[in-house]
């Protein structure tokens, strides 16, 4: 007879005790994020005034603008680690996309640290990368 754990399969899920219902985006205005955003990801305005918005879509978390007084964007290239986050974004033709983000307002930046993904920044100077997704 063994004494060691055998295993049978995965352990049971338990149900997590959070969720990510938002993620909010720290910005000088959230009128050409939300215009920027709603188009590249189509999703829907759910609210928005002078101060903050959110947009929403099938079966994901809400993305929350807010107004910061004294924004100041991240940089890029990032040699300093300013940059708290970014998205990655799936896509199925990164040059399509990437073309589309830049017509809607993105920039893209001559530093690309990558091949199989692109560096783009929003309206308002966050990074964000397009990449064909696999799971």
């Amino acid at each position: 007879m063994s004494t060691e754990h055998e295993s049978t399969g995965p352990e049971p899920k338990t149900a997590a005790p959070a969720s990510v219902a938002m993620f909010t985006i720290d910005c000088a205005d959230p009128a050409p994020l939300v215009d920027f955003y709603t188009k590249l990801l189509g999703m829907t305005v759910a609210y928005q005034d002078e101060n903050v918005a959110m947009i929403t879509g099938d079966g994901g978390p809400a993305i929350g603008f807010g107004k910061v007084d004294h924004y100041t964007p991240p940089p890029w290239p990032d040699d300093d680690s300013a940059k708290q986050f970014h998205l990655d974004l799936k896509v199925d033709d990164i040059e399509a996309v990437a073309k589309q983000a830049v017509e809607l307002g993105a920039t893209q930046p001559e530093h690309q640290p990558g091949e199989t993904w692109r560096v783009l920044l929003d309206p308002a100077g966050h990074p964000f990368c397009l990449a064909l997704w696999q799971n």
